[in-house]
């Protein structure tokens, strides 16, 4: 199996609750290695252009609106973005996070223990985890400059529109 480097986010209703140090745990426990990590106040632009995936989906403007804090207090509008590295480390990641949705997550995983869905319908899912080995390098490179990860292991080019640092500084 190839050594990959996956993005993890700790979501702000993760920030909120005090789960940081319990999502680490569980990503050192299974054998990813941590090679960078800086706290993100998320601005609407990186937002968008994190789930430009997902932008004709008829959730999108909530997600965008969660991930930057909007449903939690002023003291928690940040995320803490980590990349980590491993062998299959997306794969991994994913199984460790658990299904998207906490109420159909296995009890074990990240998303089955402290994920939840509010009254309001709004999942609360605590960590986002790239979801292959494209989107973890173009993730990745949104969220981070080459100079801020310890072991970079993907070419130096652009894996976006170019309107970001993280994209601007990957590129040649």
């Amino acid at each position: 199996m190839a050594i990959e480097q996956t993005l993890v986010l700790i979501k702000p209703d993760g920030m909120r609750r005090g789960l940081t140090g319990l999502v680490l745990d569980r990503l050192e426990s299974a054998g990813l290695q941590l090679v960078a990590t800086r706290m993100v106040k998320v601005s609407e632009e990186l937002a968008r252009e994190h789930y430009r995936d997902l932008k004709d989906k008829p959730f999108f403007p909530n997600l965008i609106e969660y991930i930057r804090g909007k449903f939690h207090d002023l003291k928690h509008n940040q995320v803490l973005a980590l990349v980590y590295e491993g062998e299959g480390a997306v794969a991994l990641t994913r199984k460790v996070a658990g299904a998207t949705n906490p109420e159909d997550a296995a009890p074990n995983t990240i998303r089955g223990s402290f994920g939840r869905v509010t009254t309001k319908g709004q999942f609360e899912n605590v960590i986002h985890a790239s979801g292959n080995v494209g989107d973890a390098e173009r993730e990745i490179k949104l969220w981070f400059t080459p100079d801020e990860i310890l072991q970079p292991i993907y070419p130096t080019t652009s894996a976006s529109n170019g309107k970001s640092a993280g994209a601007k500084a990957w590129a040649k």
